[in-house]
Parts: C-alpha cells; structure tokens; sequence
C-alpha cells in the first residue's frame, strides 16, 4: 500500500481518532471558488507544501535556529504533532467544502490539538476560523498585501477578496490585525474604512518597516488565543514569487518568523492558515514552497512548545 506523503513526515492521523494529538495538519484545496467547476489556482497547495517540507523535514532533530529549539530531540517521537490528510473538496460544491472544513476543524479543536491548515486559496480560512468557535474570543492576525473586505465579489459573499468580512462577521473574533497591506490595497476606500469601523488595526508593510514588530505585537492582547492566517502574497515576491497577485514590498522570511515568535512570546497561537501558494508558479526547486513550508513548520513548533 503507497504511504500518503505527509508534511514534514508526521505520522498519519485519522480525524476521528486523535487521542493525544497536540497539532494536526489539515490540507484543503477548494473552499468558495468565483467560477463554479473551476479549480483554484491554490488548488495543489496542500500537496505540494508537503513534497515541499521533505526537503527539510528528515532534519527536524537538528537545532533549529528559526525555532530556537530543536523541534523533534527523538526523531521517532513527534510530540503530538500529525498530519490528517485533507479534507473532501470539489470546485463544484463551495458549500460543501465550507461544510466539511469547519467540520474537520471543529473535530481538531474538541480533540484540544491546534489547527494547522494548507491551502487552498484565501477563501479557506473563511470556514476553518468557523471551525474555532470553541477557542473564542479571537484574535485574528492576518498577514496579506490586501485588506481582504469586499462584501460579494461576482456574487459571492465567501470568496477570497471576502475573506476578512466574512471571519469579522463571526462573533467569536473580536480582534483583528492586518498587516502587509501594501500596493492597491485590495479594493477601494469603503473597504478599508469598513475593516477601521469594525476595530481591525490596517499595519502597512511601511509602518512595519517603520516602526517594526511592535507596530503589530502592540496591537495583541497578552494570553490572547490568536488565529494566524498567511496569504503567501503578504510575504515579499522577491523571498516568495509563486502567488497569485505578487505586489512588491512586503514582509521577508525574518520578519515572518519574528513575527511568529513574538506572538507565541506574548499570546498563544490557537491556529494558522498558510494559504494562496500557486505551485504553477514555483520553479523547479520549489523554492517558494519551501519558503512556505519553513515558516508553516516554525508556527507548528511554537505552538506545540507551547503546549508543554
């Protein structure tokens, strides 16, 4: 029997069987799609995120200068960390798809184990943050070149130029922050004012290259349970090319992985999305699948590290 390909060679695990699991990689290709029957162009990102982290994932009992810690001491003990494969999903059926991912992730949360999804467009985390309405209150920190609060994009309201009015709209997300935001922004004025209004603090990639971390760690309230989700695309396309929308400037791979550090240094990462990867894109090394599968393994190991 072929063994499925899992990220950074976790052991495999069924959803409903995981007793003991600290963190629990998800995969999901498909959420609300624009074109119905069209496959997202983020569609193979979970697949490929994992063939991805091979390239480093026999080497997790060395010390990890990104962690600052060694993330696995015993190569045969994963610390509860496992991959459950991907959930069921279907370019022709977003509602579904939205179904069986809050699904899943609710059956991750009740199991006490934190979320770790790969897209899969920006449309995900849309029903994955529904699925963690156990953890609530919410901090949601988004890291995007766009602001991501368009209300129905060609007459749908959960697609991926929605992602945060739709995650806002939740009532167990009580704060937000934006950062990354750059370039056109996503959309016109009304957005951005919409996401103020509602209390999201907007953190430009100037200000933070301004103002440094602070300008976002500033902004999370100690002990807060924080829901991370990366679009690829916040982070600089000269560090990560292979996205959708590449827009200049951004966050680099330090910046990222300083910035996970220091919300697991003052809060508690409760989940985390990286999402918008476009494997079409990547060259032949998978350099920006690898980028993506560092700082997704970093957010896994801090927050297992933090769970003792």
């Amino acid at each position: 029997m072929h063994k499925r390909q899992t990220f950074i060679g976790l052991p495999d695990a069924d959803l409903d069987q995981l007793d003991g699991a600290k963190v629990v990689v998800l995969g999901a290709s498909e959420a609300s799609p624009y074109v119905a029957g069209e496959r997202s162009h983020s569609a193979d990102g979970p697949a490929v995120l994992r063939k991805a982290s091979a390239q480093f994932g026999a080497s997790l009992g060395q010390y990890d200068f990104d962690l600052d810690a060694t993330l696995f001491p015993d190569k045969e003990d994963k610390r509860g960390c496992v991959d459950a494969g991907d959930v069921p999903t279907s370019a022709w059926d977003a509602e579904g798809n939205r179904a069986r991912i809050t699904a899943a992730v609710e059956k991750v949360v009740a199991a006490g184990a934190v979320p770790i999804i790969l897209g899969g467009d920006d449309s995900v985390p849309i029903p994955a943050i529904a699925g963690m309405a156990a953890l609530g209150p919410l901090t949601i920190l988004q890291v995007d070149a766009h602001v991501d609060w368009a209300d129905v994009l060609q007459g749908n309201p959960y697609g991926y130029g929605s992602t945060m009015r739709r995650v806002a709209e939740l009532p167990f997300v009580t704060r937000m922050v934006q950062v990354g935001i750059r370039g056109l922004g996503s959309g016109e004025s009304w957005q951005h004012d919409d996401a103020r209004a509602f209390g999201s603090k907007l953190v430009t990639s100037y200000a933070l290259h301004e103002q440094g971390l602070s300008a976002v760690l500033d902004a999370i309230e100690p002990g807060a349970n924080v829901v991370i989700s990366i679009d690829c695309d916040g982070i600089d396309p000269a560090v990560l090319p292979a996205v959708n929308m590449p827009t200049p400037g951004g966050l680099t791979y330090e910046d990222m992985v300083r910035l996970l550090r220091g919300v697991a240094a003052k809060a508690r990462i409760a989940g985390l999305a990286m999402v918008e990867y476009v494997p079409s894109r990547d060259d032949h090394n998978l350099l920006s699948g690898l980028v993506a599968a560092r700082i997704t393994a970093v957010g896994l190991g801090l927050a297992r590290d933090a769970l003792g």
